[in-house]
């Protein structure tokens, strides 16, 4: 229900109550008061019939009962429409009797009454003006005021001035009083035989405070007196009070009087006019109220029967919209409101068929919701943990789906590939190759297509498996467009390329160390047997020397394949670094370019002695054969963290060409005549056997490896943070 609605009965309420006060009797004629009680018992009826009406809708905290708004809406309607003509009508008659009234009272006297009145006040304003005036002109009198001021000493003075003030103006007494209120000289008419003392009134003391002129009226037996009183300032200082009284003239007081009484006479004969006046108000509103009071009954009676069929009609409405559909109206009277009682009943039976099959199709569209929502569940937590890259694409081109392993993988920018972008936009430097395998997958017959790719991703090569498939669109997805996985085997392609050379080692290994022995015995034997038989010694030595010295460069190699095919097991253990320096330093001590600094003797590292060792003379032979020409350097030094420790190995040689960095760890890559490819990669793979690692740190100015190997036995084979600490 609306607020207004509910205010309604409240504010009509009040209103009925400001009638009652309005017309409560007082004080008048016995008949007018029986009709006044009468008419404020039915007023005071009405008012707590509609004040508790609205104190039960506020109160009321659900929706009041169907139909009970529209009823109250009519019998506010029908009310109001009553009281309209019904207070139109009573105004009108106040209106009469208040025309008639005014015909049977001459408005005249009233006028003569009240200037009769204004005349005597005039002339008391007259005097009380004069007495005003003329007493301040004496309040500031300098003869007056040196007086006041050497009093007591000037006392005769002050009495003679006095005096003579009292016969000149005419007025019956003139007293005064100092500032603490004191009556310090009097004089009057009659001589000070007669002289009462007075007390200090309370406009006096208004006047000797505020210090301005003042007066007011004495009524004594016979005669009524005028006494005004002035402050008498010196220095700006209120030092005492003059007091003044005349006595008014006894004709005028006693005209003002009788005017007085007869205005009260006419006054009280305009009265009995209000209480006829009343009488018919009364009258009239009894019967108003009669009126309002059946009318309103009747209006109850009709509505409620008018509004019954729509209060039913209201209330299956509600249960409706409540989701009760078992909704039936009895039927009711042949009429329009019948008709449409028929008509909400054959609308709810449809409403019911309807929900019924709404609900069935309802429970069929949420099972397929659930298991659309399982299958997407199952794919994103797919995907979310898929090692594979996974980039999807539609026919236009334009990234659909790309997972997080496939950013990690190709190290992109999370704010470049997004979806919704173009995938031939996006697919530079890097990322040719693939956009390459993309543009043959979507240029083929075939739906789908397998390649191997290698890319270099931030100065690393890897090793990508691509496959791609077309998507045609089918189903209730209706998408088409392109699904790309990658996945990183390098790896297995490494592994696999370790494997097929120990195979390789092994056969060369067992089909060539069997005759090198021979060979090298029998050139041997050639050279002590036949050397002193031939006539150039030099040529033979030459050739028996290059067969010798082949021989072993064959055996080296066999030993380099025999140690790749199978490289024993690291047996760790904690060893001092100042062990391995030392040991470097008395083996190249020949070497006066080879500078190996020293290291606290506390320093050790995890890690088998022999492997570490084979490494590390590696590095140095590779130095050292880098810097063969002019007076270059090598340089052997430690460093060490936490975790790590690391072993440096510097030369000042020619460098490394670029286009060699990313081949050195790869097994037979060698860009030296003599050399197998084997040293760096085995150095590589012991290196990461112990849980470190060996880096070229720089490939010129100076030459730079640097070994790490752990302090402990490690748990996590992680060293680049620590190698970039280095």
């Amino acid at each position: 229900m609306s607020l207004w609605l509910r205010v309604l009965p409240l504010l009509l309420s009040a209103a009925l109550w400001s009638v009652i006060v309005w017309l409560w009797p007082s004080h008048t004629t016995p008949d007018l008061q029986v009709v006044a009680w009468v008419n404020i018992s039915l007023l005071f009826l009405l008012s707590m019939v509609l004040f508790l009406y609205g104190i039960r809708l506020f109160l009321q905290k659900k929706e009041p009962r169907p139909g009970s708004r529209l009823r109250a809406k009519l019998v506010i309607g029908a009310v109001g429409m009553l009281l309209i003509p019904a207070g139109t009508l009573q105004i009108a008659a106040n209106q009469m009797v208040e025309k008639g009234m005014d015909v049977w009272f001459d408005v005249r006297v009233d006028t003569l009454l009240d200037r009769a009145l204004s005349l005597a006040q005039g002339f008391y304003g007259r005097i009380d003006q004069d007495m005003r005036h003329n007493l301040v002109e004496y309040a500031n009198d300098d003869g007056l005021l040196s007086d006041v001021a050497n009093f007591p000493a000037s006392y005769r003075s002050l009495n003679s001035r006095m005096v003579e003030i009292l016969q000149h103006e005419g007025w019956q007494s003139i007293q005064l009083y100092d500032r603490n209120e004191r009556l310090v000289a009097a004089v009057q008419s009659e001589g000070l035989s007669d002289f009462k003392p007075e007390p200090f009134s309370e406009q006096a003391s208004v006047t000797l405070t505020m210090g301005r002129i003042s007066s007011e009226l004495l009524n004594l037996e016979n005669e009524e007196m005028l006494a005004v009183y002035a402050p008498i300032i010196i220095q700006q200082r209120i030092v005492a009070l003059l007091k003044v009284k005349a006595t008014l003239p006894t004709g005028l007081i006693q005209h003002a009087r009788a005017v007085e009484s007869d205005y009260r006479t006419y006054k009280e004969l305009e009265r009995h006019r209000q209480s006829i006046r009343d009488i018919f108000t009364h009258a009239m509103l009894f019967i108003t109220l009669i009126i309002v009071l059946v009318v309103g009954l009747v209006a109850v009676i009709f509505s409620r029967r008018l509004t019954s069929p729509v209060g039913q009609l209201a209330h299956a409405l509600k249960r409706i919209t409540d989701g009760d559909l078992d909704v039936s109206i009895p039927n009711a009277s042949d009429d329009e409101l019948g008709d449409l009682v028929h008509s909400f009943n054959r609308m709810a039976l449809h409403m019911k068929q309807n929900v019924e099959a709404i609900e069935k199709a309802q429970v069929d569209l949420s099972d397929a919701l659930t298991s659309s929502r399982q299958r997407q569940y199952v794919l994103e937590t797919l995907l979310a943990n898929l090692q594979s890259g996974v980039l999807l694409l539609n026919e236009h081109g334009e990234i659909r789906l790309i997972n997080q392993s496939l950013r990690e993988l190709l190290v992109l920018q999370p704010s470049d590939w997004v979806s919704g972008r173009n995938f031939s936009d996006l697919s530079r430097g890097k990322l040719h190759l693939v956009h390459e395998f993309y543009d043959e997958l979507s240029h083929q017959e075939n739906e789908t297509l397998q390649r191997e790719l290698e890319v270099v991703i931030q100065g690393e090569k890897r090793h990508l498996l691509a496959r791609g498939a077309r998507l045609n669109a089918s189903g209730l997805s209706g998408f088409s467009g392109y699904l790309l996985l990658l996945d990183d085997v390098s790896q297995l392609a490494e592994a696999q390329r370790h494997r097929a050379w120990s195979e390789v080692a092994q056969r060369l290994a067992h089909e060539i160390k069997n005759p090198l022995t021979p060979i090298k015995l029998a050139a041997e034997r050639l050279q002590r047997r036949f050397r002193e038989q031939v006539d150039n010694h030099d040529v033979f030595d030459s050739c028996t020397h290059a067969i010798i010295a082949q021989v072993e460069r064959l055996q080296r190699l066999l030993a380099d394949f025999s140690t790749l095919a199978r490289l024993p097991k690291p047996h760790c253990k904690q060893v001092e670094c100042a062990t391995f320096v030392q040991e470097l330093r008395d083996l190249y001590s020949a070497y006066s370019r080879v500078r190996v600094a020293d290291m606290p003797s506390d320093l050790s590292c995890y890690c088998d002695a022999d492997q570490v060792r084979q490494i590390l003379i590696n590095l140095v032979e590779n130095a050292l054969a880098a810097t063969e020409d002019g007076q270059k350097h090598v340089r052997l030094y430690l460093t060490s963290d936490d975790e790590m420790v690391y072993f440096h190995v510097e030369d000042d040689g020619d460098g490394i060409p670029e286009s060699v960095r990313p081949h050195m760890f790869e097994a037979y890559y060698s860009t030296k005549s003599t050399g197998s490819g084997l040293g760096l990669s085995i150095a590589k793979r012991i290196a990461d056997e112990h849980g470190g690692d060996l880096v070229l740190v720089s490939s010129e100015n100076p030459t730079h490896f640097c070994l790490a190997l752990p302090v402990q036995e490690p748990e996590v084979k992680s060293t680049e943070q620590g190698l970039e600490n280095a």
